[in-house]
């Protein structure tokens, strides 16, 4: 793609080029990329006319469905900027994320009509709202949006300044900050990842069961797709029946999903696996994927995972192991191509191979900065390098590792303990199904690891049982103190764990703070 590539020209080269064939397969409807882009323009239309210009921000609250992709191109297509909204979230957390970003519009699937309606109570910005329904009797607002020619008013877009998205990152401390994406970051983004990812246009079917409002989800699983004549099949949740059914049904090729999915599928009865066969290639991002995980989904379902990274703020994809190529087990791969990668020390200058430090990354991908917050963006980048906030190092083949989040490192008596490292010890027992280690503060050691352990069904362990196993396999200091038994690990609306959520119990259970 040309540098100063608009994501909109993108999409409608692809739509030209690959007019046939099919862009969305979604509930057993098939959708061609003429289809899609012909819904996208009349929708963008309809946008227009109800009074939505270049530059404002439009909310959409939709599950995984083509009405997403169409809402989406189509709030891109008049030049407005797309707010996406987290399903988990409550109507108070909505509410902050509308009105800190000044919605003028939203865009909202039916199931969450209640929350909608909590949440909008007080946003005296909001213009109108259009609800997506599948259902006749509901669906006038939204059949109503096509009752026009698709004839769109030109309009310019500065590539490297004009915003298409606006994705609001999970706060680990205050309120969430809103990552401004555009046309340059997100054009430049699915290049590198239709290029690293070596798929072939008009042939590739992604299985979409990853949240579309989250960047993972949208830049690899929508994006890439639409701007490259893939095909991707999106799916509304994860449930490891549906989705091995649906997998079965399109014969999807390609598989998206973070590291909690996949351990989930390793409970697959073994007469069910065959219904995976159609897949080619597995990608494992959002999260660090536990080792144990990895090497039992590739012996159960015979597919290596390619693991790989990147933050909201990069659009995302930064790295992956090269497809095809030598996969390093345990790392994050190369950098994808149009991005670098350095490691850095405290003071900002970059440490030799194999040092741990703060991962940066340059490129074109890189978000312009957050919305209305110009000092967390200065702090944010160290001259032209984004700060990841993730402690890692680079092997002599350039190969990427992740420890840990910069802030999730406990120091025990002065010695760095990296939870992930108890985490990969406690993956291999037998009994544990999915753990979290966070540090807890401590007046004789400073801080302690503590481990929240869920177990699998029908297994029994408790602190001495699971203490031994550490101590056997990690230094004294890395063990931990503390071992709380969970029924299940808090997670975000994309599977991955929430530690924040584990260091919010451990304060209140120390009286830190009331709840």
């Amino acid at each position: 793609m040309k540098k100063n590539t608009s994501l909109i020209d993108a999409f409608n080269n692809a739509s030209t080029k690959y007019a046939n064939k099919l862009a969305v397969l979604d509930n057993g409807e098939k959708y061609t990329f003429k289809a899609l882009k012909e819904a996208s323009d009349k929708f963008a239309v309809s946008l227009a006319s109800k009074g939505i210009h270049k530059g404002d921000r439009v909310a959409l609250y939709c599950i995984n469905s083509v009405e997403f992709a169409i809402a989406y191109m189509g709030i891109v297509k008049v030049g407005a900027v797309v707010v996406p909204i987290n399903l988990l979230q409550k109507p108070s957390e909505i509410a902050y994320v509308m009105q800190n970003a000044g919605i003028s519009a939203l865009v909202y699937h039916d199931i969450f009509q209640g929350n909608v309606d909590e949440a909008i109570e007080s946003l005296s910005a909001l213009k109108f709202t259009i609800m997506i329904s599948t259902d006749a009797e509901k669906a006038e607002d939204w059949d109503q949006c096509f009752e026009n020619d698709g004839s769109l008013s030109e309009f310019s877009i500065d590539a490297e300044n004009d915003l298409v998205a606006i994705l609001y990152t999970s706060g680990t401390t205050g309120k969430p900050k809103g990552a401004m994406l555009t046309h340059q970051n997100l054009v430049t983004n699915t290049s590198s990842v239709f290029e690293a990812m070596k798929w072939r246009a008009g042939e590739e079917i992604i299985a979409l069961v990853l949240p579309m409002f989250h960047a993972f989800a949208a830049t690899v699983g929508m994006l890439t797709p639409l701007t490259h004549g893939c095909c991707f099949v999106p799916i509304p949740k994860f449930e490891p029946d549906n989705l091995l059914k649906t997998i079965d049904e399109t014969q999807a090729s390609v598989f998206l999903a973070v590291p909690s999915m996949y351990n989930v599928l390793l409970n697959t009865k073994d007469d069910k696996t065959h219904r995976f066969d159609s897949i080619t290639l597995c990608v494992s991002g959002g999260a660090s994927m536990p080792v144990d995980v990895m090497n039992r989904f590739e012996d159960k379902f015979g597919l290596p995972i390619y693991e790989g990274d990147g933050p909201t703020e990069c659009s995302p994809v930064t790295c992956v192991n090269p497809i095809g190529g030598v996969r390093k087990i345990g790392t994050v791969g190369l950098p994808v191509p149009n991005v670098e990668m350095i490691i850095l020390d405290e003071q900002g200058n970059e440490m030799p191979l194999g040092e741990i430090g703060e991962i940066a990354v340059r490129g074109d991908s890189v978000m312009k900065g957050y919305w209305s917050l110009p000092e967390a963006t200065k702090e944010s980048f160290h001259g032209d390098w984004f700060l990841t906030g993730d402690l890692g190092n680079e092997d002599e083949d350039g190969y990427f590792s992740i420890l840990d989040r910069k802030k999730d490192m406990v120091i025990v008596n002065g010695m760095n303990v990296y939870p992930r490292i108890i985490e990969e010890v406690l993956y291999r027992y037998d009994a544990v199904l999915e753990v979290a280690v966070i540090g807890h503060a401590d007046k004789l050691h400073g801080e302690i690891p503590v481990a929240y352990v869920v177990l699998k069904e029908g297994e029994v362990a408790d602190s001495v049982d699971i203490r031994s196993w550490c101590r056997q396999h990690l230094g004294s200091y890395e063990v931990p103190r503390k071992v709380i038994f969970m029924d299940e690990l808090p997670k975000n609306g994309a599977g991955k764990i929430v530690k924040r959520v584990l260091n919010k119990e451990g304060e209140v259970e120390r009286g830190i703070q009331s709840v």
